[in-house]
Protein backbone atom coordinates (compact mmCIF):
# COMPACT_ATOMS: atom_id res chain seq x y z
CA UNK A 1 0.00 0.00 0.00
CA UNK A 2 1.82 3.25 -0.56
CA UNK A 3 2.02 5.69 1.58
CA UNK A 4 -0.21 9.28 1.54
CA UNK A 5 1.73 12.39 0.45
CA UNK A 6 1.43 13.42 4.23
CA UNK A 7 3.07 10.19 5.53
CA UNK A 8 5.79 10.08 2.78
CA UNK A 9 6.38 13.69 4.04
CA UNK A 10 7.30 12.62 7.31
CA UNK A 11 9.11 9.73 6.79
CA UNK A 12 11.13 12.06 4.22
CA UNK A 13 12.50 14.75 6.22
CA UNK A 14 15.16 14.63 8.32
CA UNK A 15 18.02 16.63 10.04
CA UNK A 16 20.33 18.30 7.58
CA UNK A 17 23.92 19.35 8.74
CA UNK A 18 25.43 19.90 5.47
CA UNK A 19 24.15 22.69 3.40
CA UNK A 20 25.04 23.91 -0.04
CA UNK A 21 25.72 27.18 -1.36
CA UNK A 22 22.22 27.93 -2.88
CA UNK A 23 20.00 30.60 -1.55
CA UNK A 24 16.68 30.27 0.02
CA UNK A 25 14.22 32.57 -1.69
CA UNK A 26 11.69 34.95 0.25
CA UNK A 27 9.22 32.96 -1.73
CA UNK A 28 10.20 30.12 0.38
CA UNK A 29 10.60 31.64 4.07
CA UNK A 30 7.32 33.14 3.78
CA UNK A 31 5.88 29.84 2.47
CA UNK A 32 7.25 28.03 5.35
CA UNK A 33 6.41 30.43 7.88
CA UNK A 34 2.80 31.01 6.47
CA UNK A 35 2.48 26.68 7.09
CA UNK A 36 4.31 27.86 10.80
CA UNK A 37 1.36 31.02 11.61
CA UNK A 38 -1.35 28.47 10.88
CA UNK A 39 -0.38 25.93 13.87
CA UNK A 40 -2.74 25.70 16.81
CA UNK A 41 -1.98 27.47 20.38
CA UNK A 42 -3.06 27.48 23.33
CA UNK A 43 -6.58 29.79 23.74
CA UNK A 44 -5.14 30.65 20.09
CA UNK A 45 -2.47 33.35 21.93
CA UNK A 46 -0.28 32.75 18.81
CA UNK A 47 3.20 33.70 20.62
CA UNK A 48 5.31 32.65 18.05
CA UNK A 49 7.41 35.03 16.96
CA UNK A 50 10.09 34.27 13.94
CA UNK A 51 13.63 36.24 13.15
CA UNK A 52 14.78 35.03 10.10
CA UNK A 53 18.66 35.73 9.79
CA UNK A 54 20.30 35.86 6.06
CA UNK A 55 22.32 38.80 5.88
CA UNK A 56 25.84 37.33 5.40
CA UNK A 57 27.05 39.59 8.31
CA UNK A 58 24.73 39.11 10.69
CA UNK A 59 24.49 35.21 9.80
CA UNK A 60 28.33 35.00 10.77
CA UNK A 61 28.44 37.14 14.03
CA UNK A 62 25.36 34.55 14.83
CA UNK A 63 27.22 31.80 14.25
CA UNK A 64 30.24 33.29 16.20
CA UNK A 65 27.92 34.67 19.11
CA UNK A 66 25.69 31.40 19.48
CA UNK A 67 27.57 28.49 19.00
CA UNK A 68 30.66 29.47 21.28
CA UNK A 69 31.98 27.83 24.68
CA UNK A 70 29.90 25.08 25.75
CA UNK A 71 27.72 25.22 22.35
CA UNK A 72 29.95 25.03 19.79
CA UNK A 73 29.45 21.47 19.16
CA UNK A 74 26.44 23.53 17.31
CA UNK A 75 29.03 25.00 15.00
CA UNK A 76 29.32 21.97 12.55
CA UNK A 77 25.54 23.90 11.15
CA UNK A 78 27.54 27.01 9.93
CA UNK A 79 27.08 26.32 6.60
CA UNK A 80 23.35 27.05 6.63
CA UNK A 81 22.64 30.10 4.74
CA UNK A 82 19.36 30.75 6.86
CA UNK A 83 18.84 30.71 10.64
CA UNK A 84 15.31 31.05 11.87
CA UNK A 85 15.23 31.67 15.60
CA UNK A 86 11.85 31.36 17.01
CA UNK A 87 10.60 33.20 19.99
CA UNK A 88 7.63 33.28 22.27
CA UNK A 89 6.23 36.19 23.37
CA UNK A 90 4.83 35.92 26.93
CA UNK A 91 1.36 36.58 28.36
CA UNK A 92 0.08 36.48 31.60
CA UNK A 93 -1.98 33.15 30.49
CA UNK A 94 1.04 31.45 30.24
CA UNK A 95 2.81 32.72 33.28
CA UNK A 96 -0.66 31.74 35.28
CA UNK A 97 -0.32 28.02 33.00
CA UNK A 98 3.27 27.82 34.31
CA UNK A 99 2.59 28.61 38.39
CA UNK A 100 -0.56 26.02 38.17
CA UNK A 101 0.60 23.50 35.82
CA UNK A 102 4.62 23.79 36.05
CA UNK A 103 3.96 24.26 32.35
CA UNK A 104 5.42 25.89 29.58
CA UNK A 105 2.50 26.73 27.12
CA UNK A 106 5.04 28.85 25.13
CA UNK A 107 7.25 26.36 23.86
CA UNK A 108 4.32 23.50 23.47
CA UNK A 109 2.66 26.21 21.17
CA UNK A 110 6.09 27.20 19.29
CA UNK A 111 6.79 23.42 18.92
CA UNK A 112 4.00 22.84 17.08
CA UNK A 113 4.70 26.01 15.09
CA UNK A 114 8.15 24.86 14.05
CA UNK A 115 7.39 21.37 13.37
CA UNK A 116 5.27 22.76 10.55
CA UNK A 117 7.74 24.77 9.79
CA UNK A 118 9.63 21.75 9.31
CA UNK A 119 7.74 19.48 7.48
CA UNK A 120 6.43 23.00 4.84
CA UNK A 121 10.39 23.27 4.37
CA UNK A 122 11.06 19.68 3.35
CA UNK A 123 7.84 19.29 0.84
CA UNK A 124 9.94 22.41 -0.58
CA UNK A 125 13.29 20.31 -1.08
CA UNK A 126 14.79 22.35 1.51
CA UNK A 127 16.21 20.87 4.66
CA UNK A 128 16.46 22.19 8.38
CA UNK A 129 17.84 21.05 11.63
CA UNK A 130 16.41 22.27 15.06
CA UNK A 131 19.56 23.76 17.41
CA UNK A 132 18.37 23.57 21.18
CA UNK A 133 22.05 23.97 21.73
CA UNK A 134 23.27 27.81 21.49
CA UNK A 135 24.07 31.10 23.63
CA UNK A 136 20.94 31.89 24.44
CA UNK A 137 22.43 35.59 26.03
CA UNK A 138 24.34 36.37 23.31
CA UNK A 139 21.67 35.28 20.57
CA UNK A 140 19.17 37.76 22.67
CA UNK A 141 21.85 41.09 22.29
CA UNK A 142 22.71 40.44 19.23
CA UNK A 143 19.04 40.24 17.10
CA UNK A 144 17.93 43.12 19.86
CA UNK A 145 15.28 40.31 21.75
CA UNK A 146 13.24 42.13 24.57
CA UNK A 147 13.44 40.33 28.12
CA UNK A 148 9.44 40.03 27.85
CA UNK A 149 10.45 37.28 24.91
CA UNK A 150 11.58 34.25 25.50
CA UNK A 151 14.05 32.45 23.42
CA UNK A 152 12.98 29.10 22.28
CA UNK A 153 15.23 27.48 19.67
CA UNK A 154 16.91 27.92 16.00
CA UNK A 155 16.08 26.06 12.47
CA UNK A 156 19.36 25.87 10.37
CA UNK A 157 17.35 26.38 6.93
CA UNK A 158 19.22 25.46 3.48
CA UNK A 159 19.39 23.15 -0.06
CA UNK A 160 20.68 19.77 1.48
CA UNK A 161 24.39 19.30 0.41
CA UNK A 162 24.23 17.20 -3.08
CA UNK A 163 26.16 14.39 -1.08
CA UNK A 164 24.32 14.07 1.70
CA UNK A 165 24.00 10.51 2.75
CA UNK A 166 20.28 9.29 3.48
CA UNK A 167 20.20 7.10 6.36
CA UNK A 168 17.56 5.31 8.14
CA UNK A 169 15.95 7.05 11.02
CA UNK A 170 16.47 4.67 13.84
CA UNK A 171 13.53 5.00 15.27
CA UNK A 172 11.87 3.16 18.24
CA UNK A 173 9.34 0.02 17.39
CA UNK A 174 5.93 1.39 17.66
CA UNK A 175 4.75 -1.19 19.49
CA UNK A 176 7.20 -0.01 22.17
CA UNK A 177 5.32 3.15 22.78
CA UNK A 178 1.97 2.85 21.70
CA UNK A 179 -0.46 1.68 24.47
CA UNK A 180 -4.06 1.15 25.02
CA UNK A 181 -5.91 2.03 28.45
CA UNK A 182 -3.07 2.26 30.70
CA UNK A 183 0.79 1.99 31.08
CA UNK A 184 2.80 -1.00 29.06
CA UNK A 185 -0.60 -2.67 27.59
CA UNK A 186 -0.22 -3.37 23.96
CA UNK A 187 -2.14 -2.02 21.38
CA UNK A 188 -3.59 -4.42 19.38
CA UNK A 189 -1.68 -4.49 15.58
CA UNK A 190 0.59 -1.78 16.77
CA UNK A 191 3.44 -4.41 16.10
CA UNK A 192 2.31 -4.87 12.22
CA UNK A 193 3.93 -1.51 11.87
CA UNK A 194 7.25 -2.25 12.85
CA UNK A 195 8.82 -3.62 10.25
CA UNK A 196 8.03 -0.99 8.48
CA UNK A 197 10.60 1.82 9.96
CA UNK A 198 13.96 0.52 10.91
Amino acid sequence: MSDSPFSALVKARRSVRRYDTRPVSDEDIIAIAEAARLAPSADNVQPWRFIVVRDSAVRERLIKEAFSGINAHSRRLAGAPVFIVICAEKTIMHAAARIAQGMSYPQIDCGIAGEHLVLAAAERGLGTCWIGLFNRRKTRKLLGIPPRVELISLIALGYPEDSLEVRPKGRKLLASILWLDGWARPFAGAGAQDGMEK
